[in-house]
């Protein structure tokens, strides 16, 4: 199996570059942005070459392969225990604003479980590479979590979903609270790259609701490599079909998931004081 994990990787990380550089050539010059159905999600004609170029890689390496495409659905054999979950620009929105914070996530999930990663950022030409029992790197150098042992001491990461406006389960309540446990609480617009900083020790901690497969697969297996720990809100095994996560550099998991099982979400009437023209 390890021997098939490294060849997994290997096509990974060639999907991956080539779906970066498609990225890269439209930056600046996107023509047609358009929202897919909520407010704030949107996808652009990067999105769909990079995936275009994507799925060809995977498909004439992996055939028989099943196939989870944020822009194109479910493809391949349903019936495979081999399942690839793609999203070929994580931060759309940040992309089409100009802000160089997005990434290229490719996973794969053997039997359901996370066992390769590459998260690409074009960008800053970092490419983040793991699988299972075979460690993690940066630009083919091992990387580690953070040793950071106290919430006092972190710098958190999350991000909040497209249902937000209308949804009382919004994570605001939670991010103001560990903002003031913390020396801060970033929120990225990449949930491939928020698990990669954790993972390369940039950022000691992570959740997130709301989140897609192609969203969180890449990134949960680069942290678990690189020694830290991923769970669900209450510290249950991790299920990704929830949309639900926390990664931590392990030493923060404990005092994070006291903290999500004490905090509950703003009551109803603060939706009073905002304002949605």
């Amino acid at each position: 199996m390890t021997d098939n994990l490294q060849t997994y990787l290997e096509i990974a990380t060639e999907a991956a570059l080539a779906g970066g550089a498609v990225v890269m050539s439209y930056q600046g010059k996107l023509t047609d942005i358009r929202e897919k159905g909520r407010p704030g999600d949107i996808v652009t004609e990067a999105d769909k070459a990079s995936e275009v170029v994507i799925l060809e890689i995977l498909q004439r390496h992996f055939p028989d392969h099943n196939i989870l495409a944020e822009e194109s659905g479910k493809l391949g054999d349903r019936q495979s225990r081999y399942l690839w979950a793609i999203d070929p620009l994580d931060g759309t929105t940040n992309y089409s604003h100009g802000y160089p914070n997005f990434s290229v996530s490719i996973g794969l999930l053997i039997d359901g479980v996370p066992q390769v990663g590459v998260v690409f950022d074009p960008s800053r030409q970092e490419l983040f590479r793991a699988a299972q029992g075979l460690g993690a790197t940066l630009n083919r150098q091992a990387i580690a979590v953070s040793t950071t042992p106290t919430l006092a001491d972190s710098l958190l990461v999350t991000g909040f979903a497209y249902d937000r406006r209308e949804t009382d389960d919004n994570n605001y309540a939670q991010f103001c609270h560990f903002t003031h446990l913390t020396q801060g609480v970033r929120r990225g617009g990449s949930a491939a790259i928020d698990l990669a900083y954790v993972a390369c020790g940039r950022l000691d901690g992570y959740w997130e609701r709301g989140l897609s497969p192609w969203d969180i697969t890449a990134g949960t297996v680069l942290v678990k490599e690189a020694g830290g720990k991923v769970s669900a809100y209450d510290g249950s095994r991790f299920d990704i079909t929830t949309g639900r996560i926390l990664a931590t550099n392990g030493h923060l998991h404990d005092p994070m998931i006291q903290v999500l099982s004490q905090i509950s979400p703003f009551p109803p009437q603060w939706r009073e004081f905002i304002t949605i023209s």
